[in-house]
């Protein structure tokens, strides 16, 4: 998976520009620079882009002059120049001031697109003008329906982290410096940020017609807030930013205050349910690619999951048979191999050589074309695995990138949390630690999966359109799922059962994740299914129907649908070609053409195939 964000402004903002971003709040600061003055969008590695990747490139920026306005965090993380230090304005109004400027920027596009000639160029605008009319429609039945609550401490860590890493350079990095001040109101004419959302949520907190938060979900941010914020200052201390200490202690005790809000005013107000309204739920599942109805959806995968089992089950005899096992049956199989887990300083070194196993792989059956440089794997801190406590890659900045790779990230444990229960406190992930678990987690994140796929954007000049306002899960999922299944025939066997498990397992979210919003499946026994049927430990079982119900509801369909969309449209094409198809260029040629969503995918690869 790609990094995402369990706060509810993070799905607003993947609606502004694309799935592919991870940041969190959404409106405007007063005076941010015009985006119109950043860097190329392709930056020192795509020295040859075609003049029609320009030409869509300058409407692009229509869009991200409003991102850099009213989303500067955002923005800063793609790639737009000058705006690392500023941040959003939650003033009130500020949701029907953006929408405003979309409004403006849709009139703009629209005239454009009227006067353009070239099918591309037009194809791009229409990309922009949808990704607006989404942004819109969601940001306002988001607003009439929802409380704006937002768990504010991991808001923050995310927009902090964005500058605090090892791929930005020190420059950009003391820019945090000036954020956190400005979080803080530490600065002439800035609000203290809880301040500004606790305000926002009293003013509707009463309102009987609005959906208040999942209690849930509130008890689990209250719960795991405090390892996020140590953190924080972790990050400021990592990096030497001078001066950190006091901002960050005033910050640290408006986010503790902020907390005590949340549990003294919000809480005993939550609800015990956690279905979003069925329209806002409709426009996510649009937003991350799924455009099949819900229940047609899981209807197949239910479908698919059973036959799934047959198959794990036969490779679990086979495994039985080898090693000589008393229990054939593949849940127990999976529990055998969880037993060989591999600890602390050889996990990194377990997936760099499974990583460069795969490589030999796909260079000996030419199944795609691998960049000539090294992947980066690393260990999760516990602040980002709180946060995060599931495998996933960073992606690098899109815009004027001049070198930063993509991350393949691994959480180890949950940290033992305030409050948390017995059974959920501290829990180890042993789904991830373990040589047979390597093999397709590996080819997901990595290569031939999310690594490539993003490198690919920045070093092929894909059009930013494509690249950020396109950006859908069930592209950027459904690539990582058929990038595993393109390995699947050399794995070991134990590589296989896994890669199986994880299959069924994405199966599973398609019926899971769309049931629960309708009653068909509690949290406890969504939860019960994932770790008796797939064979999940109860720490990612726990994470995964946390994603379902508040992290961020429709996004875990997307890697199901989007695997079966991208199956479909390789049978056709290779029907289409007969023997005159090729799998590593057909492999090329969905990479090459960006993130573009499955009803758009088919034709873009048959004109990159010159068909």
């Amino acid at each position: 998976m790609t990094k995402w964000n369990a706060n509810k402004a993070s799905v607003r903002l993947s609606l502004a520009v694309g799935y592919v971003t991870t940041c969190v709040m959404s409106a405007c600061t007063p005076g941010a620079p015009n985006a119109a003055t950043a860097a190329s969008p392709h930056g020192a590695l795509s020295a040859n882009v075609p003049a029609w990747v320009r030409a869509s490139d300058a409407n692009t920026r229509v869009l991200l002059n409003v991102d850099a306005k009213f989303n500067p965090e955002q923005a800063a993380q793609l790639g737009v120049d000058g705006i690392d230090g500023e941040i959003a304005d939650r003033t009130p109004g500020h949701l029907e001031r953006e929408r405003a400027a979309r409004r403006v920027a849709m009139g703009e596009l629209e005239r454009r697109r009227a006067l353009e000639t070239d099918p591309r160029v037009r194809d791009d605008i229409a990309i922009l003008l949808q990704a607006t009319e989404r942004n819109i429609r969601f940001s306002e039945i988001e607003e009439r329906t929802t409380l704006p609550y937002e768990n504010l401490t991991e808001t923050l860590l995310g927009q902090l982290e964005a500058l605090l890493d090892d791929r930005i350079p020190e420059a950009r990095r003391v820019k945090a410096l000036v954020r956190i001040r400005r979080y803080a109101g530490l600065e002439a004419g800035y609000t203290p940020m809880t301040g500004l959302v606790q305000a926002e949520i009293l003013a509707k907190l009463d309102d009987p017609s609005i959906a208040k938060p999942y209690r849930r979900s509130l008890e689990k941010h209250l719960a795991t807030n405090g390892v996020i914020r140590d953190g924080i200052g972790e990050l400021f201390a990592k990096y030497k930013i001078a001066g950190y200490e006091e901002p960050c202690r005033v910050l640290m005790e408006q986010l503790v205050a902020y907390d005590g809000f949340v549990r003294t005013t919000v809480l005993p107000k939550a609800s015990d349910a956690f279905a979003l309204p069925p329209a806002l739920y409709a426009v996510g599942l649009e937003s991350f690619g799924v455009d099949r109805a819900p229940a047609d959806l899981a209807r197949t995968a239910r479908a698919a999951f059973t036959e799934m089992q047959g198959e794990i089950q036969t490779i679990a005899t086979a495994i039985a048979k080898e090693r000589k096992l008393p229990n054939a049956d593949y849940r127990e199989v999976i529990r055998l191999l969880k037993t060989e887990q591999v600890v602390g300083a050889e996990i990194v070194p377990l997936y760099k050589a499974r990583l460069a196993e795969i490589e030999a792989i796909v260079r000996r059956e030419n199944l795609v074309t691998l960049p000539m440089r090294p992947a980066s794997i690393r260990l999760a801190t516990d602040a980002e695995s709180a946060a995060l406590p599931s495998p996933h890659m960073r992606p690098p900045r899109l815009l004027g990138n001049t070198g930063e790779q993509g991350e393949f990230v691994l959480p180890l444990t949950v940290p033992a949390t305030e409050g948390a229960t017995a059974s959920d406190a501290s829990a180890k992930l042993d789904d991830f630690t373990f040589a047979a678990a390597s093999w397709t987690l590996t080819a997901h994140e990595a290569r031939p999966g999310h690594e490539m796929q993003f490198a690919s954007i920045i070093e092929r000049g894909v059009s930013s359109a494509r690249a950020i306002y396109a950006g859908n899960s069930a592209n950027i999922e459904g690539w990582g799922v058929y990038s595993e299944a393109m390995i699947f025939p050399y794995m070991s066997k134990e590589g296989q059962l896994i890669s199986m498990q994880l299959r069924m397992m994405r199966a599973a979210r398609a019926f899971l994740d769309p049931e629960l919003q309708t009653g068909g499946f509690t949290f406890d026994s969504a939860r019960t299914f994932l770790e008796h049927e797939v064979g999940l430990s109860h720490a990612f079982a726990t994470s995964e129907v946390e994603r379902y119900t508040f992290r961020m509801p429709g996004q875990a369909t997307s890697y199901f649908y989007g695997y079966i969309r991208l199956l479909e449209i390789r049978r056709e094409i290779e029907t289409k070609l007969g023997a005159r198809f090729d799998r590593r260029k057909f492999h090329d040629a969905v990479l090459a053409v960006g993130l573009l969503p499955p009803t758009l995918l088919r034709d873009a690869v048959l004109r990159e195939l010159g068909e």
